[in-house]
């Protein structure tokens, strides 16, 4: 987390950037970034993508940074620290997101709740880096051991927040199938984004 490569301090830097920039927005614009599932399913789908920069308060804003610096790092050494290495770690991170957002309005299709954050796109980092804890800088299977822990428990963690409706500190409900989702997109992405890695930048 404190040795972090560049790709990860990016993704950690435009969470904590744009929850400044945005506090001084008017709750219209806000509106307008956040991702209404029932908004998606007529066809707005761009707030798949913006929501990913908006965050309900420095709490959620600062959680979302440190588990993407944190999370973030080893996927990115994975993919190699050049140009395209941290494009494709831009990729995997948005497409998380995306996925994830995409998840929770397929569960929730005529929700008219307000979705915002990182944490679907975060969730897949930990999903990526969850194949690099039992071989680390090679990816390990799906099931192998301390990747089907770390899926576990992350599994446990958000049922308790379902349970609860929530997690001390943060405002409103938490989007806890989103979470779910982004890690298994970002379990399953990181095997073709490290293929399309350059081999001399993956360590």
């Amino acid at each position: 987390m404190f040795n972090a490569p560049w790709p990860a301090v990016l993704a950690a830097a435009s969470i904590v950037i744009s929850n400044f920039v945005l506090g001084w927005v008017s709750d219209e614009t806000i509106y307008r970034l956040a991702m209404e599932p029932v908004r998606v399913w007529s066809g707005d789908v761009a707030g798949l993508v913006t929501s990913l920069f908006v965050h309900g308060g420095w709490i959620h804003a600062l959680m979302n940074a440190a588990f993407a610096l944190a999370f973030g790092a080893p996927v990115a050494r994975l993919l190699g620290l050049g140009v395209r290495g941290g494009g494709l770690f831009g990729l995997l991170y948005i497409a998380c997101g995306v996925l994830a957002g995409l998840g929770y309005a397929a569960i929730h299709p005529q929700s008219t709740s307000l979705v915002v954050g990182a944490s679907g796109a975060v969730a897949g980092l930990m999903g990526g880096a969850a194949r690099l804890l039992d071989r680390p800088g090679q990816l390990s299977s799906l099931f192998a051991p301390r990747a089907l822990s770390l899926a576990l428990g992350w599994l446990v963690i958000n049922l308790v927040m379902a349970a609860f409706g929530g997690f001390p500190g943060l405002t409103g409900a938490v989007a806890w199938e989103a979470h779910l989702f982004g890690f298994a997109a970002g379990a399953l992405l990181i095997s073709p984004a490290a293929w399309l890695a350059p081999r001399s930048e993956t360590h």
